[in-house]
C-alpha cells in the first residue's frame, strides 16, 4: 500500500474521535431509565449507572496499546524497507510475462482498458478513506457511544493487525512477488509497468482495508443490538457490497487481479469480525493437571484445558 494511506488511517481514526467526543455529550437519560421492567433485555444489560455499566467486550490495555504501538512502527517501516524495496523489473521479465497462463478469473484483468487506468486509481483512492470512517456512524448510537474509547482503539488495533498481516505475513507481497496487471500492457509506456512496487499485486490491501473496515461496524452494531437476530447476516451482505466497489475499481486500475481481490476480502473481512469477538472472551483460563491416562495403562498423564467464558463483563 501507499505510504500516504498509514496518514489516511489516522486521520481516519481522528474523525471517529470527534465524531464519538460529539456523541458523548448527547443526553442519554432517555436510553438509561429507572424502571428495568419496561426496558428490553438488551437494554436492561446496558442500563444503570456509570458504575454499573456493563462492558460488552474486554479491554486490557496494558496489552493492546503497546501491540497498537510496535505494530504500527513495523507497518510504516515495512512501507519503505519491504513493499517498496522490490527491484524494477527488467525488460527480459517484462518480455517474458505469458497472460495465457491466467485463470479465466484472472484473465479479465488483463482485457480492460488502460486508457482509465487513472481514473479507477484516483477513485479508489478516495473511496477507501471513506470507508475507513463509516464506523464513526456508530458514535451516534445511544447503546455505543458510552464505550467510545476502547472501541476506538480495538478500531486501532484491528487495523493495526490488518496491516501487519499484509505487511508480514506469507500472503502479502513480503513473500509473493505477483505482477500488477499493468505489466502486461504492452500499450503502456515501460515507466508504468516496470516499478518495483508492481511486483506486488498479492494481494489488495486496500481490499482488505476497505472490508475490515465495514465489517467491524457490522460486528458491532450486531453485538450491541442482539435483538436484530439472523438480520444481521443480511448487513454483513450490505457491508460486502463497498468493499467490492472498492475492489473493481483497484481491478479497472490494473493494480490487482480478481483472485488479489478475493484475499484481501477474506483476510480483511475476518479481522473485521475476529477482533471484536475476542474481545468479548471475558476469561481465558488455561488448566495444566496431571492425570491417569487410560490409552498408557493408567500412567501419569499432561492435560491442558483452555475455558472460555463469554459472558459480558
Amino acid at each position: 500500500m501507499k505510504a500516504t494511506y498509514q496518514a489516511v488511517l489516522l486521520s481516519g481514526i481522528f474523525v471517529v474521535i470527534t465524531f464519538c467526543s460529539y456523541a458523548q455529550a448527547v443526553d442519554t437519560s432517555t436510553f438509561y431509565p429507572k424502571n428495568p421492567i419496561a426496558t428490553s433485555s438488551a437494554s436492561i444489560m446496558l442500563q444503570g449507572k456509570d458504575s454499573m455499566h456493563k462492558h460488552l467486550y474486554r479491554m486490557n490495555y496494558a496489552v493492546s496499546i503497546p501491540f497498537c504501538i510496535v505494530a504500527t512502527a513495523a507497518d510504516i517501516y515495512a512501507i519503505p524497507y519491504v513493499i517498496k524495496a522490490k527491484k524494477t523489473i527488467t525488460d527480459q521479465e517484462l518480455a517474458g510475462l505469458n497472460p495465457n497462463i491466467m485463470t479465466g478469473l484472472d484473465h479479465y484483468a488483463l482485457t480492460l482498458d488502460p486508457s482509465q487506468r487513472q481514473t479507477f486509481m484516483k477513485a479508489s483512492d478516495y473511496t477507501l478513506p471513506l470507508l475507513i470512517i463509516t464506523p464513526g456512524i456508530l458514535a451516534f448510537d445511544k447503546r455505543i457511544n458510552r464505550d467510545w474509547f476502547r472501541l476506538l482503539i480495538m478500531y486501532y488495533e484491528m487495523h493495526c493487525l490488518t496491516f501487519s498481516i499484509y505487511n508480514y505475513s506469507w500472503f502479502g507481497p513480503a513473500f509473493q512477488n505477483k505482477y500488477r496487471p499493468v505489466t502486461y500492457y504492452t500499450q503502456l509506456p515501460v515507466s508504468e509497468r516496470n516499478p518495483g512496487n508492481n511486483r506486488n499485486s498479492m494481494y489488495s490491501g486496500h481490499e482488505a482495508t476497505a472490508i475490515a473496515s465495514t465489517f467491524f461496524l457490522v460486528k458491532l452494531y450486531s453485538d450491541y443490538h442482539p435483538e436484530i437476530g439472523n438480520k444481521k447476516y443480511l448487513l454483513y451482505v450490505l457491508a460486502t457490497i463497498p468493499p467490492l466497489v472498492e475492489g473493481y475499481m483497484r481491478v479497472r486500475a490494473l493494480e490487482h487481479f480478481p483472485s488479489d481481490v478475493l484475499v484481501g476480502l477474506a483476510i480483511g473481512g475476518a479481522c473485521g469480525v475476529l477482533v471484536p469477538e475476542v474481545h468479548r472472551f471475558k476469561n481465558h483460563k488455561v488448566q495444566f493437571n496431571i492425570s491417569s491416562n487410560p490409552f498408557n495403562g493408567g500412567g501419569a498423564g499432561l492435560g491442558m484445558t483452555w475455558h472460555i467464558d463469554q459472558k459480558q463483563l
